[in-house]
């Protein structure tokens, strides 16, 4: 008996499914020949907060992982490759009543299918003023704030989770939305959102990669399935980074309780088979394989150059 074809029944093809992060990474470093995979964070008890009056009455703090731009510091524009010397390794806050040029060369972004062209897919802060235009919720604090993408678990919770705790309850925050880019900036901004929430701040995560956000833990979860770099919506969209912005609201204020996930209903694209190139080390020659690693060593020198100059002028401003 013969069996019928997936076409026939309209199905979608197996890759289709959210990108599964954790192996992929795991799989992509093994292929360049580093040593034991990264442990990722990882919790059974997920800290909420309900909130403690509507959105509409409430002031909203952004928290992001994306950094200023550092005109010293290489090139950070559109199509800009991974460029380590543009990180930050400290907390930093930013007046929220004026526009700032954020940028995501820093990070490991999906750079083959979008290209840090607008800012408003990573730094929704015009896109939230907009919301207190329309009255969908009450304010912005003081602030925006800018998390950083330890890759150290010690340094984000014992660091840097506690001083945006500080910042937030000192600004009076009523909640927090927070917008993840990289792999690791969904780790950094989920154990920041963990952390708000033990503090009495109720959080929604906006962010693309599903199974690095859930395999932690966060109270609520507004995943769009796009390519890493676009958490705040689809770039040169206004109105998908409205709808998505207000899909994020939505999960913000009626989640019923921890671990809530809802999945952005727009989508990126008809077709599913960019989800097959991001860190697929099965997709990369041997000659490709040695460049990356290569490039990859030669990044590290230079963050690790960065993380001391960014404690030393820490240190300094203490």
């Amino acid at each position: 008996m013969s069996v019928p074809a997936d076409e026939d029944f309209g199905f979608a093809p197996d890759h289709s499914e959210p990108i599964p992060y954790r192996k992929r990474i795991r799989d992509y470093y093994v292929g360049l020949g580093y040593g034991a995979p990264y442990k990722w964070a990882h919790y059974d008890d997920v800290p909420f907060t309900p909130l403690k009056k509507p959105l509409s009455q409430s002031k909203v703090t952004l928290i992001t992982t994306a950094a200023l731009y550092q005109p010293d510091k290489g090139d950070q524009g559109p199509g800009s490759p991974y460029n380590s010397a543009a990180k930050f390794y400290v907390v930093y806050s930013l007046d929220a009543s004026t526009d700032h040029d954020t940028r995501i060369s820093h990070v490991g972004i999906d750079r083959l299918h979008t290209t840090q062209e607008d800012s408003g897919t990573w730094f929704p802060l015009p896109a939230l003023r907009e919301a207190v235009a329309r009255g969908l919720i009450g304010g912005l604090t003081a602030h925006v704030h800018g998390f950083p993408t330890n890759r150290s678990h010690r340094t984000t919770l014992d660091v840097d989770c506690p001083e945006i705790v500080r910042r937030v309850l000192a600004d009076k925050t009523d909640v927090a939305v927070l917008c993840a880019n990289c792999p690791v900036c969904h780790q950094s901004i989920s154990l920041a959102a963990r952390a708000l929430e033990a503090a009495g701040i109720p959080t929604v995560v906006m962010g693309c990669a599903k199974d690095i956000v859930e395999f932690i833990g966060v109270p609520r979860f507004a995943f769009s399935d796009f390519p890493l770099g676009n958490p705040a919506g689809k770039p040169k969209d206004k109105d998908a980074q409205r709808r998505t912005l207000e899909h994020a609201l939505r999960v913000l204020e009626t989640a019923p309780g921890p671990r809530t996930t809802v999945q952005n209903p727009i989508r990126w694209s008809e077709n599913p088979d960019w989800k097959l190139d991001y860190s697929n080390i099965e997709r990369l020659s041997a000659e490709e394989i040695a460049r990356r690693k290569a490039e990859f060593d030669r990044q590290k020198q230079i963050a690790k150059a960065k993380l001391a100059e960014d404690m030393k002028l820490k240190g300094a401003a203490e």
